[in-house]
């Protein structure tokens, strides 16, 4: 059986992929920074004939992820799916912000979408190194592409939450260059925008986004079964 973990899966897509990847047949560990708040979707998915597990994992806490890494390997030998999916937008609900460019928004932020995804990737990655088919998916957004910023016919033209669409760009970089490095190895990375979708992202998702979070996690779980012969980065 296949090992799936997926960060941020107590709710929205992360909980919505890891129902998805259980229910293809893999063992699935949810984490979130509050172990108890897995608790009901977990006792679900073994109530209906899946297998998953939670597991406490705070991406801005390294002491949390080289935990939850161990927990791992010492369980499973080896990962084979690694959902980067924990994200956070706090500059939309920021009600007074310093400037555009907001420091505080900034480190909060790049903690959670850019540095606590790595700290995932480097305590993970020599697990995901012992898969047959290893698996990583980082969550990105199209927010974060820098030719969508800056063409005037994009819908994201006018977005302007400088933390986030940074944020994300900087971690399609790291997809790209984790991709180039791994090449040689049966580890595929992609990075993935499941689009606007009805979550707790922001004030407005939840009522506004045309997206649930059951489609959005279709995209996600596309990206971590990869085909072996499909393109990496």
């Amino acid at each position: 059986m296949k090992v799936a973990l997926v960060t941020g899966a107590s709710r929205g897509i992360g909980q919505a992929t890891a129902r998805q990847l259980a229910q293809s047949g893999s063992h699935v560990i949810l984490t979130a920074r509050r172990p108890e708040t897995l608790e009901a979707e977990v006792e679900r998915l073994n109530r209906d004939g899946h297998s998953a597990s939670a597991l406490q994992l705070d991406v801005t806490d390294r002491d949390s992820v080289q935990r939850a890494a161990d927990h791992v390997a010492a369980m499973y030998g080896h990962l084979d799916v690694l959902v980067n999916n924990a994200g956070v937008l706090p500059e939309v609900a920021n009600p007074d912000p310093a400037e555009v460019v907001d420091l505080e928004m900034f480190r909060i932020t790049y903690e959670t979408n850019l540095i606590g995804a790595v700290a995932v990737l480097e305590a993970f990655l020599p697990l995901i190194r012992k898969s047959e088919a290893g698996r990583i998916v980082n969550v990105t957004s199209t927010m974060g592409s820098l030719t969508d910023q800056t063409n005037p016919d994009s819908p994201y033209y006018g977005t302007v939450v400088p933390a986030y669409q940074s944020s994300k760009a900087a971690l399609n970089n790291v997809t790209i260059a984790l991709a180039k490095a791994l090449t040689e190895t049966p580890v595929k990375v992609t990075s993935v925008c499941p689009g606007f979708v009805q979550t707790d992202l922001t004030p407005i998702n939840r009522d506004n986004a045309p997206t649930t979070a059951d489609q959005a996690a279709e995209v996600v779980v596309r990206a971590a079964t990869l085909p072996d012969d499909a393109p990496s980065g």
